[in-house]
């Protein structure tokens, strides 16, 4: 749960976000100035691996509904992923699959995130496995985390939509070609 983590979580979360996601461009640790371990909607729950050097790996959800063509969807949205860059190409993303059962939990029918176009391939892995589709032609339009009155208050985006089926099939998910996210990214 969100609320059990202190300060310092906070601090080592922040650390963890800024050597992982910094290596692909400054921009990617912006939403982490002044400390923050979360970069848009803070997540209700965190699945945080540790070894004996910190922080290993970490994936944030979030309950939210979702506008996918005309249909309203609640989804467990799933963000802030990133694995400690010496960890990386070791598998340790298969553990995703540790979150089923806390995904079930949450009642959702679908689990729904997004990625770049550039994290095609690694995404294209797990979905060999069947556990999720990757889904591409789709918009996904999103709240900016914050407001500036010199900018839109949403943006669009082509982004790769990954959909986990948890408690319907995948030939439940709605079509559509815009995806209305109900807030900003996780």
């Amino acid at each position: 749960w969100e609320n059990e983590l202190e300060r310092s979580d906070h601090s080592e979360l922040n650390e963890f976000f800024n050597k992982t996601y910094g290596p692909t461009g400054a921009f990617h640790t912006k939403p982490f100035e002044g400390g923050r371990s979360w970069a848009g909607a803070r997540p209700e729950r965190r699945a945080i691996g540790y070894d004996s050097r910190g922080i290993a790996s970490h994936m944030g959800l979030l309950r939210r509904f979702i506008k996918v063509g005309e249909t309203d969807l609640a989804v467990a949205e799933l963000g802030l992923y990133g694995v400690r860059p010496d960890l990386e190409r070791m598998g340790i993303g298969h553990s995703v699959s540790a979150l089923f059962p806390t995904l079930q939990e949450l009642g959702v029918p679908f689990a729904f995130g997004t990625v770049r176009h550039a994290m095609r391939s690694h995404v294209e892995r797990y979905a060999r496995t069947g556990m999720l589709s990757v889904l591409t032609g789709v918009s996904v339009r999103s709240t900016l985390p914050d407001f500036h009155p010199y900018m839109p208050p949403t943006r669009t985006e082509d982004l790769l939509v990954l959909v986990i089926p948890i408690g319907r099939t995948m030939s439940e998910w709605p079509s559509g070609t815009l995806i209305e996210r109900n807030g900003p990214e996780l």
